[in-house]
């Protein structure tokens, strides 16, 4: 049989009994749209609140069951988003290598130039969460699209690169507040306080409680409450704004827009600027987000694209603004470098305002990291169970349980903490170490954008007939867009294993390139020796579609 025809058999029929309308088990009845109807989606799954007819459609198609309750509505999703990736405070936060290679028209035009190449990879992203709305995200996607012979060998790595980088983002979320206090503390007492890792550490676990508790019992309240989030996270972005804009001294034009440097000691300022740009590719990620909760998301087909797509742009431009202002402000690169809190964003607040003002502000952006902390984790945590669901993980079973009063699922979102914790005490033995599991952030989901782009790249080109309705659709310029965000997420790939600074030493070398191979080794091993004999991938599950 040829391939084109290995093709057409894989995705309309994948075996005879998926394509089978199931036997009624559940009604819709009392529904809050009253979409009970006695078609073949409604017969599939039980009753939850806001689980309308398109979501049945879905998950009827996608072969899975409605397990957890659609709390988010259209709004609240859209809030999620813009509060998780919170764009503006993680470049205002962490632009310390961006300000060392690149200076302040680096990180300009660095963030510009990243903020328009990974718009293509966003809008990728966002059609095909709109195809298969589901918690799995890349590495189901991959496995609808990849070519038949490919399918679960490709979606099983993905998966597990997929987990690693929600995992470490999640990790260095929490460090992230836990150091910004140490700062505060130096702030405070700079001739009493000697920060230790240690504390910084212990602060982590204090952050993971946090989560945890809001995560499992917070949980029917914590979407109800995004949109007061979002609202502080744009009074929070007018408060920094005015304030620097008011009070703090500003640089030349000429200095913000054309002024480089290249404080790392590379042989270029190109090379220079090259490597500074992992601060804009850091502060923009996490876009994806919003598809690892889509079984929480009412109506999510439509609604979850446009919330990836919208706090993409939204959150963006008001990083666009904030940077801009943030650089007029930076009074000398060097001071703001070597700041004895460790952060730039710190100095600078301290020649606007007075210490009681620099305080207050930063806690504000504190909290707002630490809500971000929140919903960061349950997207790793749904993004895990999924994963697990489809037999990919070790433990899958326990893993992968829904509890059934809550109706969440309780141990992906404990082991998510877990591993948290742990990879918070390497911080103890070596700063260095630890900051290199935060890297692999970067180009460990790199890598499930580069492999899930370019399966749908491969579909839409060798069978189109075979891709998915989605609500949300690139339509004609689906093949520009997802080649122009292929190219792109390769070339962010390749950038994200250099290291900050040169000469390289033990200490300043990005180590992110030895544990993304060594992860990567352990997938291909767990794969041959386990994942290929129980891991059937979702495609398997996925049913023709019926129109």
């Amino acid at each position: 049989m040829s391939g084109a025809a290995d093709d057409k058999l894989e995705f309309r029929t994948p075996s005879i009994e998926a394509s089978k309308t199931p036997e009624p088990k559940y009604r819709l009845d009392g529904t809050e749209d009253g979409d009970a109807t006695d078609d073949v989606y409604s017969r599939a799954n039980p009753p939850r609140p806001g689980f309308t007819k398109n979501d049945q459609k879905d998950m009827y198609r996608m072969g899975k069951l409605q397990e957890l309750k659609r709390n988010y509505r259209p709004l609240s999703a859209l809030s999620f988003a813009v509060v998780l990736t919170c764009v503006w405070e993680y470049l205002l936060l962490a632009n310390t290598q961006g300000l060392i290679d690149g200076g302040l028209a680096g990180l300009f035009w660095t963030y510009i130039w990243t903020f328009t190449g990974f718009g293509f990879v966003v809008l990728s992203l966002a059609e095909m969460a709109s195809m298969a709305p589901i918690s799995g995200g890349q590495y189901h996607w991959v496995s609808e699209f990849a070519p038949p012979r490919y399918q679960k060998f490709l979606s099983y790595v993905t998966g597990w690169m997929s987990t690693l980088s929600w995992q470490a983002g999640n990790a260095s979320g929490s460090f992230l507040t836990g150091t910004i206090i140490q700062s505060l503390i130096v702030l405070n007492y700079p001739d009493t306080y000697n920060p230790q890792p240690y504390q910084g550490t212990l602060l982590v676990f204090a952050m993971v409680a946090v989560l945890y508790i809001v995560n499992v019992w917070g949980a029917e309240i914590w979407p109800k409450i995004q949109d007061g989030l979002m609202a502080i996270h744009i009074l929070g972005f007018l408060t920094v704004l005015i304030v620097l804009w008011v009070c703090a001294p500003h640089q030349s034009a000429n200095a913000v827009f054309t002024k480089f440097s290249n404080e790392g000691g590379w042989s270029s300022m190109g090379l220079s600027i090259m490597v500074g740009q992992i601060t804009a590719i850091y502060a923009l990620l996490g876009s994806d987000a919003t598809a690892h909760i889509a079984e929480e998301v009412r109506d999510a087909g439509r609604y979850v694209p446009i919330s990836i797509f919208w706090s993409y742009i939204g959150n963006g431009i008001m990083a666009i603004i904030l940077l801009v202002t943030y650089l007029f402000s930076i009074e000398s690169v060097d001071d703001a470098i070597n700041d004895p809190s460790g952060y730039p964003f710190i100095y600078v607040l301290g020649t606007a305002v007075s210490k009681a003002g620099v305080n207050g502000i930063t806690i504000l952006i504190l909290l707002l990291i630490i809500a971000a902390n929140i919903s960061w984790n349950a997207s790793t945590a749904r993004q895990t169970f999924a994963f697990a669901r489809d037999n990919g993980l070790p433990f899958s079973k326990w893993i992968g349980h829904v509890n059934e009063k809550k109706q969440i699922p309780v141990n992906a979102i404990g082991l998510s903490c877990a591993i948290t914790m742990l990879l918070s005490l390497i911080n103890i033995g070596s700063a260095t170490a630890f900051n290199a599991i935060i890297s692999l952030q970067v180009c460990a989901i790199m890598l499930t954008y580069t492999v899930s782009i370019a399966c749908v790249l491969y579909r839409r080109i060798a069978h189109p007939e075979l891709i998915p309705t989605a609500r949300w659709s690139l339509g004609k310029w689906g093949i520009p867009a997802n080649t122009i965000g292929l190219v792109y997420v390769l070339f962010t790939f390749f950038w994200s294993f250099w290291p900050n600074t040169v000469p390289v030493t033990l200490d300043t070398f990005n180590w992110s390139v030895v544990l993304f191979l060594g992860v990567l080794l352990i997938s291909l091993i767990m794969y041959f020796v386990q994942g290929r004999n129980i891991y059937v991938g979702p495609v398997t599950d996925v049913r023709a579609e019926i129109l």
